[in-house]
């Protein structure tokens, strides 16, 4: 099995939810499951109002906290300080997870930083199971992906890979508007 880590899930036009309409990270792939992030889902909450319960050290972020998937689990950061990394997901991007780290990535303002609350959790096969069954579309994800930080990331990654579709075909005089074919 080639790992995917690194790669974007995008959910299929008729996947339900909680997953419609999602653009998935996957932090990590293995036979032993897989664990990701998704990007383009909001709470209601900013970092301020639940980080005492991580730390007691300060935090003045004010951001969204991102809403990584339906499976609860700790605070999850991805961020691009490879001094602060667990894990280097995809080249320039990096997870972490302990306290200690997240505590000094929430002082340094200075760099891209997205703390999540849940994840996307698969079981050995399970994810390999949806692939197959054409639920999610894959693709190698960008710095760029992982920090957008718009509900639109699904459309925005769809247009792309269907550009790329149509790179590929190599077609000749393909109007701008499809409606004068």
């Amino acid at each position: 099995m080639e790992s995917l880590q690194g790669h974007l899930l995008i959910a299929s036009p008729r996947l339900p939810n909680p997953f419609a309409r999602t653009v998935v990270l996957l932090i990590q792939h293995s036979p032993e499951g897989s664990l990701g992030l998704v990007l383009n889902r909001r709470t209601e909450k900013v970092v301020t109002e639940i980080w005492d319960q991580i730390s007691d050290q300060p935090c003045e972020i004010e951001h969204p906290l991102d809403a990584g998937g339906p499976v609860p689990g700790p605070l999850m950061a991805i961020h691009t300080d490879p001094s602060l990394s667990q894990l280097e997901v995809l080249p320039g991007v990096h997870f972490s997870v302990e306290r200690e780290q997240l505590e000094q990535l929430v002082e340094d303002r200075d760099q891209p930083l997205r703390l999540f609350v849940g994840n996307a959790g698969w079981a050995p096969g399970q994810l390999e199971g949806e692939l197959a069954t054409k639920a999610w579309i894959t693709t190698r994800a960008t710095v760029e992906d992982v920090f957008h930080w718009g509900e639109d990331l699904w459309e925005v990654v769809r247009k792309r890979l269907g550009e790329a579709i149509f790179a590929g075909l190599k077609l000749k005089d393909v109007p701008e508007d499809a409606s004068l074919n």
